[in-house]
């Protein structure tokens, strides 16, 4: 299956972005636990170098618990600042605060050395579609944030809303990225229900799946399902699933895009358990300037 995705608004959220980047102190990027790099859009880094940088890993608790760990570790070797969290839930929402001072300290020191007190770290909020970014938002914003108005330099009509005194973010649409250059990152994002389903081979997708869960996640799988894995195939393994699952057409066929669409379901609400497709050590860089190795199996 042929992976392509192109969400609409990319040049004008781009240059939106570059107009506005020389007022932000900070660039909150917001990528999915499960797919830490194929869900990171591969302009940000250049767009926001120069930049304090925080990570937030969320959706971490339908991720691989020892996996968050590996890429909290991974991104701070590569001089970010990261967080777990859960938007939807909350979890983690409170530790933002004193991550973003850790990321600014330079900065808000230089600011007291010059005189500058109490002025405001000023964040935007990135992330590809649909990885949480309106939830954290509105997560870290409840019900007390204002917004302030329109600054000096700020495109007319974007918003800058103050947190507390020490935080403000500019309310911006984000920045999107019009396509990939791997097959894999778009498989990934299929995974998660970044792509719509309607334009996908539910059945492939699910025989994909199941390849890497019945090697990595096979207790899980088995233990969701409630069978006694013998040698299958992907397919007979979804065969098995749609029998188990009563998953039937007409003359007792099984159903495989209804056995497929369940499996998809249960991976990405967490039933089957906490699974991450990606790790430190599997695949090449989204900007494609650093392999940090690869194997069969996917994982080292």
């Amino acid at each position: 299956m042929n992976y392509q995705w192109y969400p609409g608004h990319m040049t004008k959220a781009k240059r939106m972005m570059q107009e506005n980047i020389k007022l932000i102190d900070l660039v909150i990027e917001l990528v999915d636990a499960r797919i830490p790099l194929s869900s990171r859009n591969p302009d940000i880094d250049e767009l926001g170098k120069n930049k304090a940088r925080l990570i937030l890993l969320n959706k971490s608790d339908l991720a691989d618990a020892s996996c968050n760990k590996a890429w909290m570790e991974y991104f701070k070797q590569k001089g970010f600042h990261v967080l777990e969290v859960n938007a939807k839930t909350g979890a983690g929402i409170k530790g933002v605060q004193g991550a973003v001072k850790e990321a600014c300290k330079e900065k808000i020191e230089r600011n007291k050395k010059r005189g500058i007190l109490n002025r405001p770290v000023r964040a935007i909020v990135v992330g590809i579609p649909n990885v949480g970014k309106s939830t954290f938002i509105n997560a870290i914003a409840g019900k007390a944030c204002t917004k302030t108005g329109n600054k000096p330099g700020v495109t007319k009509g974007k918003q800058w809303i103050r947190l507390h005194k020490e935080l403000e973010l500019l309310d911006t649409p984000g920045i999107l990225w019009p396509k990939f250059e791997s097959q894999e990152v778009g498989r990934n994002l299929a995974f998660i229900g970044s792509m719509n389903d309607e334009i996908l081979q539910m059945t492939e997708l699910a025989i994909d799946l199941l390849a890497y869960l019945m090697v990595y996640y096979k207790e899980e799988l088995t233990k969701r399902y409630q069978f006694v894995q013998e040698e299958w195939t992907p397919l007979e393994t979804l065969a098995q699933i749609c029998e188990n699952r009563k998953c039937y057409k007409k003359g007792g066929e099984p159903d495989f895009e209804k056995g497929a669409s369940l499996l998809l379901d249960d991976f990405r609400s967490g039933r089957i358990g906490r699974i991450t497709l990606e790790r430190p050590g599997q695949m090449t860089e989204s900007n494609g300037n650093e392999v940090i190795g690869s194997d069969e199996k996917g994982i080292t």
